[in-house]
């Protein structure tokens, strides 16, 4: 098969117009083609009163050979790729032990599916609850005010991806085309499947419930086991100074290998091999890892707030007259401004037609994130704006946390949930402040058009101290910046609510590049968002399948 990129049509293009862009192009007959399938469809909208559609098709024809001769030096022309996953092993017929996965969200889930698949039967420990059972507790946090610490936005089946707007894209490089096997592996769990050619597929929380609890199903059927509401509360460790990482130059730090887990119950599971798919808001499991002596270090990430607009706002600037078009659904923006203080600014985790949600893990910590549903039919549009920091960053300022260790940036995430948690009044309720009153730097009464989202409830105030001021003073320069790019987006009745926090993992836990596995723990596979791998649904669930493939090799070898 031949594989065309870059054919631009406009909109409201004709059906058969697919088909004549590809006989133009290639300068056939009709007779000439077999047939055509459309393996992503995106749209350039620069122009929003001349939107294009950018189709990439996979083509059969009956001149393949003559045509790859004819364009080898069009780079829109090549051979179809080979992207039909492959496993890399198979277990043996007896298993002396069988691998361990922490953690449910989209990277444990894909690592203890493609483990099950490879016939290695992983047991895979969840510290939360099943996907139906979590979500009633998370409801009833945003109805309620009450907190499951252990069964919320953070914790339970499924990972923090499914209250979100279930993304389905990366800016990864995937040159094994894994991204394949994550969307074929979502469309045979009930996701639509127009996610597997859109260039920006999505699938929003209701549908990612039932997806969860069919994958789940899966794994079971395959020989794994799955196991609700089992916190790790050791991993144990031998220490072993025949073992040996290429890149391991530490020192200070002991080589160990893995021998098993203990769980919150007493429970102990033997085992040489776990994934460590814990989600970045682990922070217990952080401390306990580094207590053990696995070497971690502090990275960066960003902090901020979520600003909302009407949906409209965003529609009209993004596609003009175009505006409702069914194909191009409702409006996303990207956006970033580098401040004059040094400070980069920019928009994260783009919800259109959604909800700000409540997010917090933690008892008097508030935190909030994004959520749509597939429709994204919601009256407001919102996004994190949030500016990026350096592990120097977490012993500076008002917020400054006293641990000077790796863990630094957990307390300093923890210092500015707790300013935020008192700014909304100590109870649940976030902080909010127009931005009109937020560039001004006054208190904020009442809400103008834009009604906030946010459940529970908001407290209206001024949030000029819920970040550090050099935060602070970045993101009143990037919003009338942002304003040139989206008309409409610095409006003085746009809101911001506070605090956005969890956009990443705060530290690394820092894995060999070759064997995947913790630089001085043989056996431990650090992955996904918690150890600094990952960001989002897609990516993360890539690395699970790398994490599963670097397992089934090592149990092989061993």
């Amino acid at each position: 098969m031949l594989r065309l990129t870059e054919i631009k049509l406009p909109l409201d293009h004709q059906a058969d117009a697919i088909e004549q862009a590809i006989l133009k192009k290639l300068a056939i007959t009709s007779d000439d083609l077999i047939e055509f399938t459309v393996f992503k469809r995106g749209y350039d909208a620069r122009k929003k009163n001349n939107i294009l559609l950018i189709y990439t098709l996979d083509i059969s024809t009956h001149k393949e050979a003559l045509l790859l001769e004819k364009f080898n030096q069009d780079p829109h022309v090549k051979p179809t790729p080979d992207m039909e996953y492959k496993f890399v092993a198979q277990a043996p017929k007896q298993l002396t032990q069988r691998p361990v996965v922490i953690g449910m969200g989209p990277c444990g889930l894909f690592a203890g599916l493609v483990l099950a698949q490879m016939g290695f039967n992983p047991i895979i420990l969840e510290r939360g609850k099943e996907v139906k059972k979590r979500t009633k507790d998370t409801f009833g946090f945003w109805r309620k005010k009450i907190l499951n610490t252990e069964s919320n936005v953070q914790f339970g089946e499924g990972g923090a991806g499914t209250f979100s707007d279930g993304k389905l894209y990366s800016q990864i490089k995937d040159p094994k085309h894994y991204s394949r096997k994550v969307l074929h592996e979502f469309v045979d769990a009930g996701a639509p499947k127009e996610i597997l050619y859109v260039s920006k597929p999505h699938i929003g929380t209701f549908k990612l419930i039932m997806m969860v609890e069919t994958m789940r199903a899966k794994i079971i059927e395959l020989g794994g086991e799955v196991r609700f509401e089992q916190k790790v509360e050791k991993i144990h460790f031998k220490n072993d100074e025949s073992i040996t990482f290429e890149e391991s130059n530490l020192t200070d730090f002991t080589a160990k290998q893995v021998q098993g887990v203990t769980l919150a119950s007493g429970e102990h599971i033997e085992t040489n091999h776990i994934a460590l798919a814990i989600g970045h808001s682990a922070r217990d499991t952080f401390k306990m890892l580094h207590d053990e002596g696995v070497y971690i270090k502090a990275k960066p990430f960003s902090v901020g707030f979520r600003i909302e607009h009407e949906q409209s706002v965003i529609d009209d600037a993004r596609f003009g007259d175009n505006a409702g078009n069914k194909i191009l659904g409702a409006a996303d923006y990207k956006l970033v401004h580098h401040a004059g203080n040094g400070r980069s600014v920019y928009s994260f985790c783009m919800c259109p037609g959604g909800t700000v949600v409540a997010a917090a893990s933690e008892e008097g910590r508030l935190v909030t994130n994004g959520m749509s549903q597939y429709s994204r039919k919601e009256h407001n549009a919102n996004s994190a704006i949030v500016v990026g920091i350096e592990p120097k960053d977490y012993t500076l300022g008002k917020f400054a946390a006293k641990d000077d260790s790796v863990l630094a940036g957990i307390e300093f995430q923890r210092r500015l949930e707790e300013q935020a948690f008192r700014l909304g009044g100590e109870n649940y309720d976030a902080p909010v402040q127009l931005v009109g009153d937020f560039l001004a730097g006054r208190k904020t009464g009442e809400h103008g058009r834009v009604t906030p989202s946010y459940k529970p409830g908001v407290t209206y105030c001024d949030l000029s101290g819920a970040l550090p001021d050099y935060a602070v003073a970045a993101i009143r320069e990037a919003l009338p910046a942002f304003e040139k790019k989206i008309k409409g987006f610095s409006m003085s009745e746009a809101t911001l609510t506070a605090v956005e926090t969890r956009t990443s993992s705060p530290i690394q836990i820092t894995r060999d590049k070759q064997n995947m596995q913790s630089l001085n723990a043989k056996g431990l596979f650090p992955a996904g968002e918690g150890a600094g791998y990952a960001g989002g649904i897609l990516s993360a669930g890539i690395d699970g399948i790398k994490i599963a493939e670097a397992m089934a090799l090592s149990m092989l070898e061993s």
